[in-house]
This record gives structure tokens, C-alpha cells and sequence, in this order.
């Protein structure tokens, strides 16, 4: 059976190599394998979030499911202020950020872990996320219902969640069933090569 990115730990060759990426204003050199999302780089929707979410803010911030840290990285790099949670149920991802954010000097400033391990008294200044649609709904609804609460109250960028959806995986409906189920103010922030950038306050 194959493994997919949101298997815990992956079966597949986890050999190790680095590849050359565009993150924060810079080219970077980071860490990939086999049996994490996109470990060729960074994909498409990854990219289009990249290029519309504000500026990270002070604080706590999430990263909801990281993979191998494009997200989290740039977050650190931008703003030495903030603190990035890389959250991940894949253990493989969470060692490449670890390492990656290692090299780039961040370290003290990137916690990877396994949604578990992540303290109940934590609330996030703000969430990033290229969420895994692909686990389902259910699973997926279940995320956000646990995840999108602990944003810590208030409007406006650069808080709030920044999440990037597929608009043929269903982010239209995804931001109607946020705004009904978790009574939270969701937008589209913007659309860009056939992805929504839905942007939720509390």
C-alpha cells in the first residue's frame, strides 16, 4: 500500500535530499524525502498563499499540517517576533522541519509536533495552512473544529487563519460551513490559479 502524506509514519524510502526553494524574498536550501506532501518543493497552493497572506504577526502561530516547512519557515524568517507551531501528524515531516529550520538558523522559534503534544493553554495570534482535503471531511471538519478556536480573538490581518483551498476541492463550501458551524467570519481573501484564499476571524 502506498503511503499517503498524512500517514503517520511512512513506509516508503525516507532518503533524505535537498533541493534549492524561494521562501521569505530568498533562495533557500532545504531538506525533502519521500512520503511527505509535495516533496519536490513548493506546490501551487503553497505558493499562492505565500503571496497573499500579511506579513506574520508577533506571537504564536500555527502551521496546520507543515510537511516538510515552507510555511513555518517563512514565518520565522520574516518576523523574529514569531513563534510557529509546525504541526503534523507525519512524523517524517516533522523531523525535515526540524532540521530545516536548524539550518536556517530558527529553531528557537519553530516547535514541530504532533497535534497532541501542542499545550491546551496555547492560542494562536494566527494560523497558516494548505490544509489536506484529501483526509476527508469529516476529518478535516474535525481539525478546524479543534484548531480554529484557538485563534486568539480580534479582526483584520495579519491575524486570523489564512487557509488556501482547491476551488474544485470544495473551498466555497468549506468557508460556508466555518461561518455556519463555528460561527467564525470567514472571506475570500483572493483566487489564483484555481485556488480560494479564505481568510477567518474570530
Amino acid at each position: 500500500m502506498s503511503d499517503h502524506y498524512f500517514t503517520a509514519e511512512p513506509a516508503s524510502d525516507a532518503e533524505r535530499r535537498r533541493i534549492e526553494v524561494r521562501l521569505a524574498g530568498r533562495t533557500l536550501e532545504v531538506e525533502v524525502a519521500g512520503g511527505i506532501f509535495s516533496p519536490g518543493g513548493v506546490d501551487k497552493g503553497t505558493r499562492v498563499l505565500l503571496e497573499d497572506v500579511p506579513a506574520p504577526p508577533a506571537g504564536d502561530l500555527l502551521d496546520l499540517g507543515c510537511g516538510w516547512g515552507p510555511l513555518a519557515l517563512t514565518a520565522a524568517l520574516e518576523n523574529p517576533a514569531t513563534t510557529v507551531w509546525a504541526v503534523d501528524v507525519n512524523r517524517r515531516a516533522l523531523d525535515l522541519v526540524r532540521r530545516n529550520a536548524a539550518a536556517l538558523g530558527v529553531a528557537d522559534r519553530v516547535r514541530a509536533c504532533a497535534p497532541d503534544e501542542v499545550p491546551d493553554d496555547v492560542t494562536f495570534a494566527a494560523l497558516w495552512s494548505n490544509p489536506p482535503i484529501r483526509v476527508g471531511k469529516a476529518v478535516l471538519h474535525d481539525m478546524l473544529r479543534h484548531w480554529l478556536p484557538r485563534l486568539t480573538p480580534g479582526g483584520g490581518a495579519p491575524g486570523g487563519a489564512w487557509m488556501v483551498v482547491q476551488k474544485n476541492l470544495g473551498s466555497d463550501s468549506l468557508a460556508r460551513w466555518i461561518d455556519a458551524e463555528l460561527g467564525l467570519s470567514t472571506r475570500r481573501a483572493t483566487s489564483s490559479q484555481g485556488f480560494r484564499v479564505l481568510h477567518v476571524t474570530r
